[in-house]
């Protein structure tokens, strides 16, 4: 198997508003060594009118020989444009989607409006199933608020779910971040995890915990990554929100020590 190592844009979305600016930033993603990206917070293809469509940058990622492995998308529009949202993915030949949290319509972030999304989405998820593309939720750290009388956390209730074919995005770095030790959580979703995300935690020398490079900060790799494998996750995306230098080097930075352990 190649590398499993994939850039989740958003680490370098000041870097992506432009076409030129997209162009040169995947011939730099590809001269480090990655073979993959996720394409969220891609400036330059936002809006009614992107100066980048699907189609465009379907050429741009194979012109440095990269693939587009998944996207983060508008649940809004996932829900009432599927037909355009499926389009899109199969133009940039893309079989995972994910949303960055729970939609605003869904109320506040309590038990009740994850229930709702988890009741409401279903039908969604089922029509991006049968295009052949699989739907995820990225946590950051709230849905593992405890709540109620068995001090369930709303992580919870996603796992639990009835419903297979929701997947679990998750982000290593805010489950920790949460006090959650991500290895229980991929032991409890095994299969539902394909695509996740990847930063590590340096405390910095205010005493104030940051992001950093993976391999530079204290997560527990020799953990996380076997669970990884045994959980079935095809593809790490290196994700680091906050960059305090240049972010190429970071990326670089952390896949060096990737393709170090075998990734």
């Amino acid at each position: 198997m190649g590398s499993q190592v994939a850039v989740q844009m958003y680490t370098v979305r000041d870097f992506t508003r432009s076409a030129e600016n997209l162009a040169e930033t995947l011939r730099k993603i590809a001269a480090i060594g990655y073979s993959a990206v996720q394409l969220s917070a891609v400036g330059a293809m936002n809006g009614e009118t992107p100066e980048v469509d699907a189609k465009q940058a379907r050429r741009m990622l194979d012109d440095n020989g990269l693939r587009c492995i998944a996207t983060h998308r508008s649940w809004n529009d996932l829900a009432n444009r599927a037909d355009a949202e499926i389009e899109f993915h199969r133009e940039l030949d893309c079989d995972f989607t994910a949303i960055g949290g729970i939609p605003g319509n869904f109320g506040d972030r309590a038990p009740e409006a994850f229930r709702k999304f988890i009741e409401e989405s279903a039908p969604v998820i089922a029509r991006l199933k049968s295009a052949g593309i699989r739907f995820g939720y990225h946590n950051h750290a709230f849905e593992f608020m405890r709540e109620g009388a068995g001090r369930q956390t709303l992580y919870d209730l996603l796992i639990d779910a009835e419903n297979p074919d929701l997947m679990l995005e998750l982000d290593v770095y805010w489950a920790d971040h949460a006090g959650v030790n991500p290895v229980r959580l991929f032991e409890r979703c095994k299969g539902r995890m394909p695509v996740i995300h990847l930063k590590d935690k340096e405390i910095s020398p205010e005493g104030q915990p940051v992001m950093a490079p993976i391999g530079e900060g204290n997560l527990d790799w020799d953990g996380i990554l076997p669970a990884c494998r045994d959980a079935g996750v095809e593809w790490y995306a290196v994700e680091q929100d906050e960059c305090r230098r240049d972010p190429f080097d970071c990326l670089r930075s952390s896949f060096e020590f990737l393709s170090g352990r075998g990734l």
